[in-house]
């Protein structure tokens, strides 16, 4: 049988037997789940770390007692953590997963946003962002503010888990008939041939960096800001925290070490039976680092008319980008990300951005974190 990644409905089955509450922390919420991802809240406590590590063989506990230097309080107004600091803090979320689940994690799309580098460590598990099938135990999120300061709280969703059987991975011809049925990507409204796009056969599509023709070809991080508040809506302003880019005949130089916020050429979608990951650029195509946020919901970029037919648009993929040793000229259209696809159980009873509370992505375009105004 073919791998699949749950949808809501099996997510909230899930609720108590698979995703449990941590000792101490409050039941999980509705609101945490999305159509095949659940949100993860941080935990009461924040340990500030002299270093990451990889949990394999020696507790975290005792990481702890080794790495630690302070431990902050998340709880109330929260606690602010210090930019190019790492702090380790537990989840409020815990898993018994039955033989047949496994699990895996990313960042959500405002922590990658914000430049927040953040990763999962399963106890006893030799890889960050993953949970082997049958694990039962605690989960640790690694969290570094990378551009700025930023204040968190407990109860704040930095990270989303995706639980899935087997593997839910499509081949490239899978993927080919799926765009010949419905377009996955749009460039100014209309669909991409199938000829003229690169297919790979772990069932993602290259895609590329969109300069030309914007008003406003991206954002770059300021330097020396104040503190981000992470889990508000709209108390920055955009010009205390982000510097204006724009292109110059269709390129733009990146100055090493600095982040950027860009948008993908293309208007990609995600039908409703399937979810994406966004995977970073081959390190082979340039000197940068790109996205650390990557999973797609079911329905990212898809919309229905009032029949249910799908109309022939798309969304724009936010691409977060890092240049390393160097500057780095970029280019209109050059190939930046690929965003692989997985089987879903199902459609989910409510696609990304509608019928929930709070604020998506499903409309943006180089659209930053929420706190931003």
């Amino acid at each position: 049988m073919s791998g699949t990644i749950l949808v809501d409905r099996e997510l909230r089955a899930c609720l108590g037997r698979d995703l449990l509450s941590a000792p101490g922390a409050p039941p999980i919420e509705d609101r945490q789940i999305q159509p095949a991802s659940l949100d993860m809240r941080l935990g009461p406590l924040a340990y500030r770390m002299r270093a990451g590590f990889l949990p394999s063989t020696t507790p975290i506990e005792q990481r702890l007692e080794q790495l630690s230097t302070i431990e902050l309080n998340l709880s109330g107004e929260g606690a602010v953590l210090e930019r190019g600091v790492v702090y380790l803090v537990p989840l409020e979320e815990a898993l018994n997963l039955s033989p047949e689940l496994s699990a895996r994690f990313n960042p959500r799309s405002s922590t990658g946003r914000c430049d927040i580098f953040t990763r999962v460590l399963v106890p006893g598990h030799p890889r960050f962002d993953e949970a082997p099938a049958g694990y039962k135990g605690a989960i640790w999120l690694e969290i570094c503010p990378l551009s700025f300061p930023v204040r968190l709280r407990r109860g704040d969703r930095l990270a989303q888990i995706r639980l899935q059987r087997e593997n839910a991975s499509i081949d490239a011809e899978e993927l080919r008939e799926v765009h010949r049925e419905t377009p996955l990507c749009f460039i100014g409204g209309k669909p991409v041939p199938e000829d003229q796009l690169h297919f790979h056969e772990d069932g993602s599509i290259a895609m590329s960096l969109g300069l030309r023709g914007r008003d406003l070809a991206g954002w770059r991080a300021a330097l020396f800001t104040d503190v981000v508040d992470f889990s508000s809506e709209g108390v920055h302003e955009t010009e205390d925290f982000w510097q204006e880019i724009h292109e110059k005949n269709g390129t733009c130089i990146l100055e090493p070490g600095r982040f950027y916020i860009f948008a993908s050429r293309e208007e990609i979608r995600v039908p409703p039976h399937l979810a994406a990951e966004m995977l970073p650029v081959d390190p082979g195509l340039g000197e940068l680092r790109n996205n650390y946020a990557g999973f797609f919901d079911n329905g990212f970029g898809w919309r229905e008319d009032e029949h249910g037919v799908p109309i022939e648009r798309g969304t724009p993929a936010v691409l977060e980008v890092r240049a390393h040793d160097m500057p780095f000229l970029v280019e209109d259209g050059q190939i930046f990300f690929r965003l692989r696809y997985f089987r879903a159980s199902g459609r989910p009873d409510a696609l990304y951005g509608r019928e929930r509370t709070g604020a998506s992505y499903l409309s943006q375009d180089l659209t930053l974190a929420r706190a931003f105004r």
